[in-house]
């Protein structure tokens, strides 16, 4: 065991192929390489785990998907910086679904530890449980993972492909590999002789190989830099294939009817339906029905001609008894005390104390192309089209309704119009394979009506929590902290894995047990509530509210010591979290924290330690005639390192422009068992008048990579209500924040 931890922790093996005149190169960390997934298309160059060079030039091969967060960007700058390829030479393409392609940081991010104060045993520990993924089959692209697990393992790939390719131009020119270098997709010789990388390619898959060192971040040339987005030139132009511009020969449309209640259809009637013009057929799906058609619209308008008999659901049928359920929830056994200093029940003598309730409600991901796949299914074979982000437990899934070994279907993933989570689930390409069975023989598109997308969401939890805490001498001296909501964790695994996790939910207090902050007395337990609500993994996930109620009832904590919140904060950080203090001394710079702002205007401040990044945040408002207006945002964020920095700044903004918007307006409520809204005109999201001006500064003072696209979402809730209380004296505990005030450009 201790033999198989030292690989999985130090070694990489690396395999490589040679197929049609090309070579290909992969490196992953594990004991075992997976076998490679893909074989050459007759008369086609073949993809290998992650690089590919054949006569056309160079290609990696990513198996994270893109969906406007630029990952594939980054990975692509991480192989040109080993391989020296010029940047406009690379191309990309996303990878098939296969073992080969597990996600081992996702599985380190399980480890129940604090995250800030993790030594070396602990993450050596993580990067070892990490390994597990390959037996899971976690090609997963979530997390905020995509570097942390690609940041070696694709610099390694390039580099190791590079040496085979010296050694190849070497052996055929009779001299020594450490004679010759490598640029711009050459191997040269002393004389200046040059020799492409297509042209050593066969020879190159015949050097026997080993890992080189890496290249230390001084000799980098594209990392550490803002690099054009390679997805960019086709967004901007109409170009780009997201899974709604699938267009295989043949192709019929579709559109899904299923019950709001989330249970089974007892019965229905199509006939007006079959009479309309344009409709083919409607097919039962067992949770409801789909309507086939020569285009999606006509397939969408007859769904509103059949009539269906809903089972009720399997929860309280409205918002007010569900949240009653949560709140029992305090009743029953805790599920976590992943937080127990001091002792948190215990008021220490002379101090102050206050209590706090908290409450937000469901959320949706509101991605902005609705749900969809195309499945062509052939009796003996299955394509999936579909936007995802998880291949391998898509490809599972689909197997399985369809009947047919796994090798017999292949996924195929285009970019993602949003995903946050919820391209992440299996039921928009499960009921596309049902649909495609009942269809053999011909593609099928189906894309789910904003009202079903939105309505069949698996929504980010509501959540309750009761705080308690003391303040003495200017500090906070007790901390007792209580949560109350579904387990994404437990309701997502199941539906990926077919199984329950034991044990301490840690995602489920994320963003509360991890908040770093020293204070005697500090207990932090998650209960969980058992209800049938489907929820599901929403953009960082247990931060996304946990940050909500620790940072808000810190801000009271301050009040209540008369303490100025951004100091109060800094001070019980220092000795802590030295890097976290950091970001928030360096929030005050930048935001004029200490500088007097004119009447009618206020600011607030929050922090969060999320996905192994430190972000705080400070929201500016204003009152004037209109409402409330948030005019400016400062973000400071530590990502221990920046490896593009435009990307790292655009993931930043886009993750607090959501919190703000979740917030604000966005909420999910039900009547008679079924979410109530819709579209956009009653799920209320944030208008482009209402957005502030936003200003990010980049820290890399911790010592690990961290991620960056879930951590910008969590401080900007709690920032929020605290600037709102700033300026309005009132302290607003429940979301959406504008059932209580009015903010201007909504």
């Amino acid at each position: 065991m201790a033999q198989l931890g030292k690989i999985a922790r130090r070694s990489f093996l690396v395999g490589s192929v040679a197929i049609l005149g090309g070579t290909a190169f992969g490196a992953w960390l594990v004991a075992r390489p997976a076998e490679n997934p893909l074989r050459a298309p007759a008369g086609g160059a073949a993809l290998t785990p992650f690089v590919l060079i054949t006569a056309d030039g160079v290609t990696l091969i990513t198996p994270r998907a893109e969906m406007g967060q630029g990952t594939q960007t980054t990975l692509a700058a991480l192989l040109a910086e080993e391989l020296d390829l010029d940047w406009q030479d690379i191309r990309i393409d996303h990878g098939p679904a296969a073992r080969a392609y597990f996600n081992a940081a996702l599985l380190a991010e399980a480890l129940p530890t604090r995250g800030y104060n993790t030594g070396d045993t602990l993450h050596a520990l993580g990067e070892y449980m990490g390994q597990f993924g390959k037996l899971l089959d976690a090609q997963v692209t979530g997390g905020s993972t995509a570097m942390k697990d690609a940041f070696e393992k694709y610099r390694l790939a390039g580099a190791t492909a590079r040496e085979a390719l010296k050694a190849a131009a070497a052996q055929r020119w009779g001299l020594e590999p450490a004679q010759l270098r490598t640029e711009s997709g050459h191997v040269i010789a002393p004389d200046g002789t040059r020799l492409p990388y297509s042209a050593l390619a066969a020879e190159a898959a015949q050097q026997p190989l080993h890992t080189p060192a890496l290249r230390p971040a001084s000799a980098w040339r594209y990392l550490g830099k803002a690099m054009p987005r390679l997805d960019m030139v086709a967004k901007c132009t109409g170009t780009a294939q997201y899974g709604i511009d699938i267009r295989p020969k043949g192709l019929r449309f579709a559109a899904l009817k299923t019950n709001p209640n989330r249970s089974p259809m007892r019965s229905f009637d199509a006939s007006a339906a079959l009479a309309m013009p344009g409709v083919e057929h409607v097919i039962d799906l067992g949770q409801g029905v789909a309507v086939v058609a020569s285009s999606t619209w006509a397939a969408m308008q007859a769904l509103d001609h059949i009539h269906c008999d809903w089972a009720p659901a399997p929860y309280p049928p409205n918002s007010a008894d569900i949240m009653a359920e949560i709140a029992k929830a305090f009743d029953l056994p805790a599920n976590s005390t992943l937080r127990d200093d001091g002792d948190g029940a215990q008021l220490p003598s002379g101090a102050t104390q206050i209590s706090a309730e908290y409450q937000l409600p469901y959320l949706a991901h509101a991605t902005m192309e609705p749900m969809n796949a195309t499945a062509l299914y052939t009796g003996q074979s299955l394509t999936v089209w579909a936007g995802n982000q998880a291949p391998m437990f898509t490809k599972k899934a689909c197997a399985a309704e369809a009947g047919l070994p796994e090798q017999a279907v292949d996924i195929i993933t285009p970019y993602l119009g949003g995903g946050f989570g919820r391209r992440g689930e299996l039921d928009f390409s499960v009921f596309a394979t049902r649909l495609a069975k009942a269809l053999p023989g011909t593609p099928v598109q189906l894309t789910w009506p904003r009202a079903q997308d939105m309505r069949n969401d698996f929504y980010r939890p509501a959540a309750i929590a009761r705080m308690t805490g003391a303040v003495a001498g200017g500090r906070a001296v007790q901390l007792d902290a209580q949560v109350a909501a579904q387990s994404t964790s437990q309701q997502g695994l199941k539906r990926w894995l077919g199984l329950t996790p034991a044990g301490p939910d840690k995602g489920h207090v994320d963003g509360l047990f991890n908040a770093p902050y020293a204070i005697a007395n500090h207990r932090v337990r998650g209960y969980l509530a058992p209800l049938d609500v489907p929820v599901g993994f929403w953009r960082s996930v247990g931060a996304s509210f946990n940050a909500f109620f620790q940072e808000c009832f810190i801000d009271e904590l301050a009040h209540a010591a008369g303490r100025d919140p951004l100091e109060f904060r800094i001070d019980m950080m220092q000795a802590e979290f030295p890097q976290g203090a950091q970001v928030l001394q360096a929030l005050r710079q930048y935001s004029n924290w200490a500088s007097p702002l004119p009447p009618g205007q206020a600011r607030g401040v929050a922090f969060c330690y999320s996905f192994g990044s430190a972000v705080a945040q400070v929201v500016e408002l204003r009152q004037d005639q209109a409402g409330i207006a948030i005019t400016r945002v400062t973000i400071v964020a530590d990502l221990g390192l920046v490896l593009d920095p435009q990307i790292a700044r655009n993931q930043l903004i886009g993750g607090c422009l959501q919190g703000l918007s979740a917030a604000m307006g966005e909420e999910i409520t039900f009547a008679g068992g079924a979410a109530q809204q819709e579209n956009f005109d009653s799920y209320i999201l944030m208008r482009h008048a209402a957005a502030p001006d936003v200003e990010v500064h980049l820290l890399e003072n911790l010592p690990r990579l961290g991620g960056v696209g879930e951590p910008g979402l969590p401080p900007a809730a709690p920032a929020l209500a605290n600037a709102l209380f700033a300026l309005t004296g009132q302290r607003l505990r429940q979301l959406p924040l504008s059932k209580q005030v009015a903010f201007a450009g909504t």
